[in-house]
């Protein structure tokens, strides 16, 4: 149990960055939990050789890394230090899971959509424009949760007018992030019809799970949002910052469930192997230079359904079998690999 005799200090109170006794018990469980979610990523991450998975385990070790500073700055609250960093850590960590979620869905349009665009935008260009939208977002919120932290450590009416400036930016950056969020709502449900229109397979399969991930993920980082909004919106010193159980049901449990759920539909399992990455700049600039030149067209790569050839039945006459024609089956879409369809072309 926490040791709180320094809030009856006086010179505490004018001075102390907490105006409650924090517990503990609670601080050294999400510290657990987020740990282990981190852990979890790392392992993952190097399994399936995915890179991009490293924007998760930082999003991981970033929650983390908020509730340590939070139990430093419980053991020692004369120290603004430890206090300012649990604030701004934990006010904008979510946006590195926000990015991961726009980074996903990028890969999830080369790999499941044919054409490899989702509203006639490419699918390296998606998740880059929104992630480009998230670190909008995330630069907002940094300024206005740096500009809160400092000035919550302080009192007076100075430091107080200065807080409420930065509690402001703040939500106006989570506001943002929040329309960033509806927007590619509208996009992902986009996605959502076109994986409808196929052709009942595996890949399908893995593709929902995935799209069924993004959605509850969404849900959870839009809690966090409304509470922060509700939070902040009559101050600092207000009944829910000063009650810190609505912190931990409406904030820290929303992102650790968005962290494992993405440690249990693991995109590098759903979308394996190196074929499923995006090429590299200067390969698909030789795409555009093959196809223009008429070396290659989309069917080679990838990007429309490859005809098959209808395969022969044989149908059961007496006692022998009859050859006959079955109706040919759903188009299968071709997969472009760059090692073989293309290094291996001879191009160069």
């Amino acid at each position: 149990m926490t040791n709180c005799a320094w809030l009856n200090d006086p010179n505490y109170g004018n001075t102390g960055p907490w105006s409650f006794c924090p517990n503990t018990g609670a601080d050294y469980l999400f510290v657990l939990l987020f740990g282990l979610a981190t852990i979890g990523h790392v392992i993952e991450g190097i399994f399936y050789r995915k890179i991009y998975s490293l924007v998760i385990i930082i999003a991981a070790a970033w929650q983390t890394a908020a509730f340590v500073f939070r139990a430093d700055s419980i053991h020692d609250p004369w120290k603004s230090g430890p206090y300012s960093a649990w604030f701004i850590l934990i006010l904008t960590g979510p946006l590195w899971i926000n990015a991961y979620v726009y980074m996903v869905m990028g890969r999830m349009v080369w790999n499941f959509i044919p054409d490899k665009r989702l509203c006639k935008v490419k699918a390296w260009r998606f998740g880059l424009l929104f992630v480009i939208l998230d670190i909008t977002a995330f630069l907002v919120q940094l300024g206005g949760a740096s500009i809160a932290a400092g000035a919550s450590s302080g009192n007076g009416n100075n430091n107080t007018s200065k807080a409420l400036l930065g509690l402001h930016v703040y939500m106006g950056g989570i506001g943002l992030q929040e329309l960033f969020i509806l927007g590619f709502t509208f996009v992902t449900i986009q996605f959502h019809r076109q994986l409808n229109q196929q052709p009942r397979t595996a890949r399908r399969r893995a593709a929902f799970q995935l799209l069924y991930t993004t959605y509850a993920t969404l849900i959870l980082i839009t809690i966090r949002i409304v509470f922060r909004l509700i939070e902040y919106s009559s101050g600092l010193h207000s009944t829910i910052p000063n009650h810190e159980s609505y912190m931990y049901i409406f904030d820290s449990s929303p992102m650790w469930l968005a962290l494992v759920l993405y440690l249990i539909f693991h995109p590098g399992r759903l979308m394996p192997g190196k074929e499923s990455d995006f090429p590299s700049r200067k390969d698909r600039k030789e795409l555009s230079r093959m196809m223009k030149n008429g070396e290659m067209d989309k069917q080679e790569l990838g990007l429309l359904p490859v005809p098959q050839p209808p395969p022969v039945a044989y149908e059961p006459i007496g006692a022998g079998y009859a050859r006959g024609a079955s109706p040919a089956p759903a188009a299968k879409t071709a997969r472009f690999d760059m090692e073989t369809r293309y290094h291996g072309s001879g191009v160069e």
